[in-house]
């Protein structure tokens, strides 16, 4: 537990995925970091490749994460960031021109002309979720990361705009306001996945980050530190899980599990001698079943998943600027053999990441499948850095300040909670 946490900088993070809803309360340490508090973790079940396609069963997912996650930090959640992935978003790079009012740029300057940039023709049914500046040029001089201050007459931005459909983004935030919170900001899942798994050289020198979840697939490739090209491609863990219960006959839930437990990316590193159980559909008796067998079947999708992924890279322009090469996260890269076939097919280096710079529950947190979650917490506390997230604190409410029931609950229950919480972790992980 973290005693009795500062509530008034707290910030939440909620990652609603295909297959879990993870919420993750932290609060900023004095060297940029992040001490995680809290955290909750749900199955998901009213999410298609990132879309809510079951509102009811999603608005229960986030419940059970949230409540979950205020019990482990012992205070009230009010509002969180929320990530957004799935087809439906589409990103594209644009630029903007005004002239300098004072000769001398002013932040309001820096507003004008990232607005002039987003005012690009979105199409009926889009809404602009960021819009990233990559850098500015003044006058002639172009290369500038920070313009302010600068003397000139011409101002210009280039930035990354990266727009959602607005009836997933709406469906989403109808689902956490049902569950009584406010939405502070819907950040697109793969800028989040970034700010916990990169490092700055990394984004310096050039990476192409691949955040592999249950649904869907998020890529960003960054270069001199700013995000370039970002895509969605909708193959992910839950095909490999479809594959092995088509292919070995067995149920989806026996599937997920064999998957999790003795799968293998790499047909050559899975011993053929080593047999696993695979129960039937109905009441037939299990079969037995080499662990090759199951890389057999296992890696053809990863195979073709790494490949899309090449294309996207080739199609973007940018595969001769990632120096870094590949960064791999999320659940799915969990896997053995997963960093070897996707050096194969990439012929670059590839490192399978976790969430960086957090303390407390940081041998939980240490797990790629709370990178979306953790650079959420990332990306808010970086927006509070900055002075824009100011008017959003007291998002969370210390139990000491007029006691909710659940607050006051949680301090009965509170051994039993962490005791359960503990068991879980041992279970799952």
């Amino acid at each position: 537990m973290a005693g009795s946490p500062n509530a008034s900088n707290m910030v939440v993070g909620l990652d609603i995925g295909t297959s879990k809803v993870v919420a993750i309360v932290g609060q900023p340490t004095d060297d940029g970091g992040i001490e995680i508090a809290g955290i909750g973790s749900h199955p998901s079940r009213g999410m298609k490749r990132g879309v809510v396609i079951n509102i009811e069963s999603t608005v229960q997912s986030i419940q059970r994460a949230v409540e979950e996650a205020e019990l482990m930090a012992g205070c009230d959640i009010h509002s969180v960031y929320v990530g957004v992935a799935g087809s439906h978003i589409s990103s594209m790079n644009s630029d903007g021109v005004v002239a300098i009012k004072e000769r001398e740029v002013t932040p309001s300057d820096i507003d004008r002309v990232i607005d002039s940039a987003r005012a690009r023709a979105i199409s009926e049914g889009q809404r602009v979720l960021h819009v990233l500046p990559q850098e500015f040029s003044i006058d002639a001089q172009g290369g500038i990361r920070e313009p302010l201050g600068m003397s000139g007459v011409r101002l210009e931005a280039q930035v990354h705009l990266v727009t959602a459909a607005l009836n997933a983004v709406q469906n989403i935030e109808k689902c956490v306001r049902r569950c009584g919170l406010d939405v502070d900001a819907i950040i697109l899942e793969q800028l989040a996945s970034s700010m916990a798994v990169l490092t700055e050289d990394e984004r310096e020198l050039g990476v192409c980050m691949v955040d592999i979840g249950g649904g869907t697939t998020d890529m960003a490739i960054f270069s001199e530190g700013a995000i370039r090209h970002t895509a969605v491609i909708p193959i992910a863990g839950d095909q490999v899980t479809n594959d092995i219960a088509m292919a070995l006959r067995t149920p989806t839930q026996h599937a997920e599990e064999i998957k999790v437990k003795y799968a293998c990316a790499l047909t050559q590193l899975a011993a053929s001698d080593e047999m696993i159980k695979v129960p039937s559909v109905g009441d037939r008796p299990s079969r037995d079943l080499s662990r090759q067998a199951l890389a057999e079947v296992v890696e053809p999708r990863y195979e073709e998943l790494f490949t899309l992924v090449r294309d996207e890279l080739r199609r973007s322009g940018y595969e001769d600027m990632v120096a870094a090469g590949v960064v791999l996260t999320g659940g799915t890269s969990r896997m053995e053999g997963v960093s070897e076939l996707a050096e194969e097919i990439f012929h670059m280096p590839v490192r399978i990441a976790c969430p960086q710079n957090v303390r407390g529950l940081a041998d939980v947190v240490r797990n790629p499948i709370y990178a979306t979650g953790v650079g959420l917490l990332h990306y808010a506390l970086q927006e509070s850095r900055h002075g824009q997230g100011q008017e959003s604190h007291g998002r969370v409410s210390s139990p000491h300040k007029g006691r909710s029931e659940l607050a006051q609950r949680n301090s009965r229950d509170d051994h039993s909670a962490l005791a359960r919480i503990k068991g879980w972790f041992k279970g799952n992980f």
